[in-house]
């Protein structure tokens, strides 16, 4: 068994874990709110882009507009892979480099974006796909960042010729669920809806010009939101695992302190019996 002195740095060691543990736990719930204040107040502006964009789509104003072109299978693919740029977040980034993999053995001639620090270190070593990388674009969550980004992917997709572009993250769900997602982005598929329009709408300048405005703006709300529902399906999937490690870390405190105790009454004893030995000696 441990000396007395070895159980009690060990003890002290795993209090200060638990301590740092149970902070960062608090900060990812901080988090966590933050970015379902802006999940929710980022919803209106692109709901309202989407039905714009559906009713263009359905009066069949758009085939021509490579924005809003069927995909056709005969040209290249691009997936935007979302991940985060630190760790001690479960199975978080696991789950999303996975499923890359799974696509990539689809179509292994695909390219890949990478948003985040951790799926790019991975696919930089294991994968030769990878075209453009953003790193710590989460430390400051800003519009402007993601506008940045898909400016770059919109330029891509036009200029490369890509037939499509998919988007492969965690959707937030609750703070103990997020779900795996693979979306299409480009070209936009206008969510589908029962309600749609029917009003003739006057379009100024033209429609093929509304379509190029609407489309971009539409791509970065929709970046804007993907990276919020990330960081927030990531701060989830930390306060879990934060909130894991302290209940692990007070379960051992509660072992060693046992252990400790145990130990000491040995020593104790051993002490006790030593000197009832010595003194029974000096008498005889």
């Amino acid at each position: 068994m441990a000396n007395l002195k070895e159980i009690k740095t060990r003890i002290e060691s795993v209090k200060n874990t638990k301590q740092i543990t149970n902070a960062m736990k608090m900060v990812a719930a901080s988090k966590l709110r933050k970015a379902q204040e802006n999940i929710i107040n980022a919803r209106p502006y692109a709901n309202h882009i989407n039905d714009m964009l559906r009713t263009l789509k359905n009066k069949n104003t758009s085939a021509d507009h490579p924005l809003l072109a069927e995909v056709t299978g005969k040209g290249k693919t691009a997936y935007v892979v979302v991940t985060s740029d630190r760790g001690l977040c479960g199975s978080f980034n696991t789950h999303i480099i996975k499923k890359a993999i799974a696509q990539l053995k689809e179509d292994a001639n695909a390219d890949l974006i990478c948003i985040g620090r951790k799926g790019y270190d991975y696919f930089r070593k294991h994968s030769t796909n990878v075209t453009e990388h953003y790193v710590n674009l989460f430390n400051d969550m800003d519009f402007s960042v993601s506008v940045d980004v898909a400016e770059k992917i919109l330029s891509l997709f036009i200029d490369e010729n890509y037939d499509k572009i998919s988007v492969i993250f965690n959707e937030f769900k609750s703070a103990i669920q997020q779900d795996i997602v693979v979306k299409q982005l480009l070209p936009i598929v206008p969510i589908e809806s029962d309600e749609i329009s029917k009003l003739d709408y006057i379009y100024e300048p033209d429609e093929d010009t509304i379509i190029d405005e609407l489309g971009k703006k539409y791509v970065h709300v929709d970046i804007w939101r993907i990276m919020l529902e990330s960081s927030a399906a990531e701060q989830g999937a930390r306060m879990t695992a934060m909130d894991s490690a302290t209940e692990n870390a007070a379960e051992l405190i509660a072992k060693l302190t046992l252990n400790y105790n145990r130990a000491r009454q040995a020593a104790i004893t051993t002490e006790i019996i030593e000197i009832s030995s010595g003194a029974e000696a000096i008498q005889q």
